[in-house]
């Protein structure tokens, strides 16, 4: 009995051995998989960079990058990783591929939708993108209006929005008693609102805001609730990303995103377009 006892005794040693090195081996595994550690190696921080204002911009002259999600980007290699940013130049269609194929380590401001997320894994939304309504504050016609659509929703209220687009489909399938004023342009559809001829502006949130900065003196933006077509803005991350990894993003972006200061950086790179576009009309 006791040279059973014995023998049972090595074998479970030689079996917690085996386990013991091969927890060992995937711990090391996973230390060498971290995405962060290996830009830290690396010393830098590679942000692939497709232009959308206000997310991203880029100056012509100088090709120098702006936007707010080029100011998080930077911020967060600066910061958080203590290393060296790069902005590598690259558009809509190749944003995803890049990331995939290894050209840069971020995708700065991708819609969250399920058809990315097989390709890419992505982080908390820094912001939100969704169908907003635009209206001059002083129609009486809204004198009494709050955030629902159906506020809007009224007879003698003129939606303009342009034809074919996603805040079309979006504004056509709530709306039961107003009209809709469906335009070529999103030139013609402001236009409307300025003239007077329509009351609403439907427009995605972050254009929409860039012209109620613009015209402060009488626009005012609502973000209807329920929100209409609504999708977080995030960075999108490679998927061998470990959760670890994305944890520490995540923080960072929740952290300055309830302090407000995502807010402030929004209307920064929204002034900012605001003044490129005033100083090349004169």
């Amino acid at each position: 009995m006791a040279r059973l006892l014995s023998r049972s005794i090595r074998n479970m040693l030689v079996c917690a051995t085996a386990v013991g090195a091969l927890l060992s081996q995937v711990s090391a595994h996973a230390a060498d998989g971290s995405v962060w550690q290996d830009i830290q190696k690396a010393g830098v921080l590679k942000c692939g960079a497709a232009v959308a204002a206000p997310y991203v911009m880029r100056d012509a002259r100088s090709s120098e990058y702006s936007g707010y999600f080029v100011d998080l980007c930077r911020d967060f290699g600066e910061r958080v990783l203590k290393v060296k940013v790069e902005f590598v130049d690259t558009n809509w269609d190749n944003l995803v591929a890049g990331l995939q194929s290894g050209k840069w380590d971020l995708a700065m401001a991708l819609n969250q939708t399920p058809e990315r997320a097989m390709a890419v894994s992505f982080s908390v939304p820094a912001t939100d993108y969704q169908v907003s309504l635009l209206v001059n504050k002083d129609n009486p016609k809204f004198a009494s209006a709050g955030t629902q659509v159906s506020d809007y929703d009224k007879p003698e209220v003129t939606f303009a929005v342009m034809s074919g687009t996603a805040q079309d489909k979006a504004i056509s399938g709530v709306i039961k008693h107003g009209k809709i004023m469906r335009l070529p342009g999103m030139d013609e559809a402001r236009l409307a609102v300025l003239s007077k001829r329509a009351d609403v502006l439907v427009d995605a949130s972050d254009t929409n805001h860039l012209f109620a900065i613009a015209n402060a003196d009488w626009a005012k933006e609502v973000l209807p609730k329920p929100a209409l077509a609504k999708q977080g803005v995030a960075f999108g991350v490679r998927r061998d990303a470990s959760a670890a990894d994305l944890q520490v993003l995540n923080i960072y972006l929740t952290q300055r995103r309830e302090a407000g200061e995502i807010d402030a950086l929004v209307d920064k790179a929204s002034a900012q377009v605001n003044a490129s576009a005033t100083t090349a009309s004169k």
